[in-house]
């Protein structure tokens, strides 16, 4: 379809950052975090950089500020987020450690449910409750985690609306039988 301005419009899949309810734009922790990562950059920058020593911390200052927003900003959606988000990060923390942090996660915490997710020792029980997530992103890291649960994965790729089906098809936790089928499914797409 056309945008009125004689440009084809875009149909994105999922906006998580739009409000359902609203439409308006929603800060989620992975958007904050991004921007909080790129203040960083720029503050290094900065530090690095010739410029006049006035103007260097004037702008390192002001920089430093954006940077405290945004930490307060991520521990407004989930407080303790960096905590919380170095324990998901790390290897050796516990399944039921990770656990613990999925039963706390609020709704906009989008970057913490996609490491849980992709997390080697996450357990079945975190995929059960992280498979029906708002952000895509976070299903599709369930579907092809090789540890979930093979009835998990069956659930998964009979939903319709999404290519999940797509992920089950290539995890190796999926029944023989399932992957057959939906590898099939997929020759018939491309062909």
């Amino acid at each position: 379809s056309r945008n009125g301005r004689g440009g084809d419009v875009v149909k994105i899949r999922e906006a998580p950052h739009l409000s359902k309810t609203s439409g308006k734009f929603r800060r989620t922790s992975q958007i904050v975090f991004g921007e909080r990562q790129h203040l960083k950059s720029v503050l290094e920058s900065i530090r690095r950089s010739g410029m006049p020593r006035t103007q260097r911390t004037a702008e390192s200052r002001n920089l430093t500020r954006l940077i405290a927003r945004r930490d307060q900003e991520l521990n407004r959606i989930n407080p303790a987020w960096d905590r919380k988000m170095r324990r998901a990060r790390n290897a050796k923390t516990s399944a039921r450690g990770l656990v613990r942090l999925a039963q706390v996660v609020p709704e906009d915490d989008y970057l913490l449910a996609r490491v849980l997710t992709e997390h080697p020792r996450a357990p079945g029980e975190l995929r059960q409750v992280f498979a029906v997530h708002a952000y895509a992103a976070v299903r599709e890291n369930v579907a092809r985690h090789p540890n979930t649960p093979s009835e998990l994965l069956a659930r998964m790729a009979r939903k319709r609306g999404e290519p999940l089906w797509k992920l089950v098809a290539c995890n190796p936790s999926a029944p023989a039988d399932l992957r057959v089928r939906l590898r099939a499914r997929m020759q018939g797409q491309s062909g």
